[in-house]
């Protein structure tokens, strides 16, 4: 590394990526240790936000023996850290359409069978990152408590972190999605201000000003009055 008064200011930490020591600057991320040392991530990344959940990671810190999951938009390299983009893991993807469904709470069986099979060992709760408590979700979903269930998943960023930890082998992330799905399709009132207006839009009632929209030129739009 040549040195430069840029980096005699720079802290550096070593971090292993991928089995491979690397200094790279103190207080970033590890998608950035990794930009940084030349790696070339066309799988894995995405939004960089903690959103997408395409950039699962395990990592070790120093000193310590505990094999961590997480995103790797969201990390801060350390000293000492060991991690390496998870793979992508294959996950039961069962497929439903939820207009054909009658009774989403029993069919959760039917597309989820092992479900049930939950051994409430807590592993995907400790393997989430967003600090989802997935056991309590997945118990909440088996015993037909939808609301509660769709609720403690609202924050899943679908990483499947909870997947390859679970003995029962349960998709807990696409439980989750169903779970979430039912509950706004079957279970949560509909605001009576949306079928109205959905009501005035079939009736035709917006036609006129979308077509007089429409023939407007780019200068008309830019002083078009919202109403």
């Amino acid at each position: 590394m040549p040195t430069t008064e840029s980096t005699e200011k720079t802290n550096w930490v070593t971090v292993e990526i991928m089995g491979k020591k690397y200094q790279v600057p103190q207080g970033i991320t590890l998608i950035q240790a990794m930009w940084h040392t030349g790696h070339k991530i066309t799988r894995g990344i995405g939004c960089l936000g903690g959103v997408c959940g395409a950039c699962s990671t395990l990592y070790r810190t120093k000193g310590s023996f505990e094999l961590k999951q997480g995103l790797g938009c969201q990390l801060i390299v350390e000293e000492g850290m060991s991690f390496s983009l998870s793979a992508p893991f294959p996950v039961q993807k069962p497929i439903y359409k939820m207009e054909e469904i009658t009774d989403p709470k029993q069919d959760l069986f039917k597309y989820f069978p092992e479900a049930a099979l939950c051994r409430n060992c807590n592993a995907c709760t400790e393997a989430c990152p967003q600090g989802i408590d997935v056991r309590t979700g997945i118990w909440k979903a088996v015993f037909g408590d939808f609301q509660e269930a769709s609720n403690l998943f609202l924050s899943c960023v679908m990483c499947s972190l909870c997947v390859p930890v679970c003995i029962a082998e349960i998709s807990s992330n696409q439980v989750g999605l169903y779970v979430r799905r039912a509950q706004g399709a079957f279970f949560t009132p509909k605001p009576p201000q949306l079928s109205s207006r959905i009501e005035e839009i079939q009736g035709g009632k917006y036609e006129a000003d979308w077509e007089k929209l429409m023939k407007m030129s780019e200068e008309e739009l830019k002083t078009c009055p919202i109403t």
